[in-house]
């Protein structure tokens, strides 16, 4: 499924794409899709195909298509806090972006079939913590991801705030998922009415994520995390005034001229002139001179402006404090 928007060059055309098509429809969303680049949870030699908006399966590793997802994270309106259940948790592209939207008290749980897609999810899990400058940005609900099949989930687990499911759910299994919800949560799956004899093969009872309650150091780190981002919130208001930034500097568009040219048919020849007048070739001269020295006087603001700066890593690393606690504050980041 999928195609449902035109393709994009990179991560955040993808993205302004599916807003331009209504399916990413509120800020929260749209932070966490251009967060996460979709890129990065795919193998390398299938990278090209990244920002279409198409579904990506090889082997046991499946993508839902981008339009896909957007719709799943507009329809069950997370906030943080909450507790999500993702049924069939693939790679942990969704659960990830859930993630930075619960924040760090929500609870972030997956089941996954295929154990080696598992592995991978956790791969590409610590692969984001690590390297991704966006990290920085939010305060994170770490998924946690455990495997099973998700019909034969253990009937003592806790309920959840927002549940989804990506396979196709026989009408027959729509009160067991109605059971895996809070009242008053929501619910997102695609319902079938063509019923699915196939054998799961060998039962396993599966026991999900106890929903644990944070240590005193992650809260620590947490609350110290956020009085950074205040502070340094608190002194860009302070260096832009009420905080707008400068006017982004255009480029002028430059206007070629151009020779004319006639073309004249007379009895089956063709014969072209230019229409020119004596000054043309001092013209063309000028005009060459002219783009010339406007090339050079806008160069440097053609430039491609530098990388964003992640200014809580660099004020963690400028804090008179032990390295050690240094890095457990920047999660040990990479980057």
């Amino acid at each position: 499924m999928g195609g449902a928007v035109s393709a994009g060059e990179d991560n955040d055309e993808l993205i302004d794409n599916l807003k331009e098509a209504q399916y990413i429809r509120t800020e929260l969303v749209e932070q966490a899709f251009r967060a996460i680049d979709r890129a990065d949870y795919y193998l390398e030699e299938f990278k090209d195909n990244a920002y279409k908006d198409l579904a990506w399966k090889h082997g046991n590793i499946h993508l839902s298509a981008p339009c896909i997802y957007s719709e799943v994270m507009e329809a069950l309106d997370l906030q943080p806090g909450l507790s999500f259940l993702n049924l069939g948790s693939g790679t942990g592209y969704l659960s990830s972006m859930v993630g930075l939207i619960l924040g760090p008290f929500g609870v972030n749980h997956g089941v996954e079939l295929h154990s080696d897609v598992i592995e991978y999810a956790k791969q590409k899990l610590d692969f984001f913590i690590k390297t991704s400058d966006s990290f920085d940005k939010f305060e994170f609900c770490e998924p946690s991801f455990v495997t099973g099949n998700c019909l034969e989930i253990s009937p003592d687990c806790t309920q959840y705030d927002r549940v989804y499911c990506g396979a196709g759910v026989q009408k027959e299994h729509e009160d067991y998922m109605k059971n895996l919800l809070k009242v008053g949560g929501i619910l997102v799956m695609p319902l079938e009415e063509k019923p699915n004899h196939a054998d799961s093969g060998k039962s396993r009872l599966v026991h999900l994520p106890p929903v644990a309650v944070r240590s005193l150091q992650d809260l620590a780190r947490i609350a110290i995390r956020g009085t950074i981002k205040k502070i340094i919130h608190q002194e860009t208001m302070s260096k832009n005034g009420n905080g707008l930034k400068n006017p982004p500097r255009f480029k002028r568009r430059r206007v070629r001229r151009r020779r004319m040219e006639t073309i004249v048919f007379l009895d089956k020849e063709v014969f072209a002139s230019r229409i020119s007048n004596p000054s043309d070739d001092n013209n063309n001269s000028e005009d060459i001179e002219d783009e010339r020295r406007e090339e050079e006087e806008t160069k440097p603001s053609e430039l491609k402006p530098d990388p964003p700066v992640n200014f809580l890593r660099e004020k963690v690393l400028s804090l008179p404090l032990p390295d050690p606690l240094k890095y457990y504050l920047l999660y040990y980041r990479e980057k």
